[in-house]
């Protein structure tokens, strides 16, 4: 009983400091900010980041991080699409990317209604994707893309 007080109580830490993060990032080699300098994930890393968001759990969790912010919306917001919580915003964008450019490795930072998208995508089919999808989320004005196309590096490439 004591271990399962003590795992919890580690996961709720964990996941409070995850949380605390303005940015929302596709993967986790993608970049801290939208500020930090662009590089493409070596062949693993963009192998695995995808073999993770097409995941049949991943893809529940993405899915369900998308409703539970719009049902929070729709109660606390009465639905409306302005006075969205940034860190809501950019976390809806950053599942609705992960689950339809799952090879990516962007970061997504929200203010007032403008969505930044900063990283890589692999291909220009998936980079064109970015702005219509994130239009798509609620409370989103404006999108600026600042991603590139970078298909990954070789693993033993520098």
């Amino acid at each position: 009983m004591k271990k399962a007080i003590a795992l919890l109580g580690s996961s709720i830490l964990l996941l409070s400091v995850v949380a605390c993060t303005d940015a929302k990032r596709t993967s986790n080699v993608a970049p801290e900010s939208t500020q930090d300098n662009i590089e493409a994930p070596n062949a693993q890393q963009a192998t695995d980041s995808k073999e993770d968001a097409t995941s049949e759990t991943r893809r529940r969790q993405l899915n369900a991080d998308i409703k539970a912010r719009e049902e929070r919306n729709n109660a606390l917001n009465q639905g409306a699409a302005v006075n969205r919580a940034d860190k809501d915003v950019a976390s809806e964008v950053r599942s609705k990317l992960e689950a339809n450019i799952p090879a990516s490795a962007l970061v997504i930072e929200a203010k007032e209604g403008v969505v930044t998208v900063s990283g890589t995508v692999p291909t220009q089919q998936q980079f064109n994707k970015i702005a219509p999808l994130a239009q798509e989320i609620k409370g989103v004005k404006s999108v600026k893309v600042q991603a590139l196309v970078a298909p990954a590096k070789p693993v033993n490439s520098n």
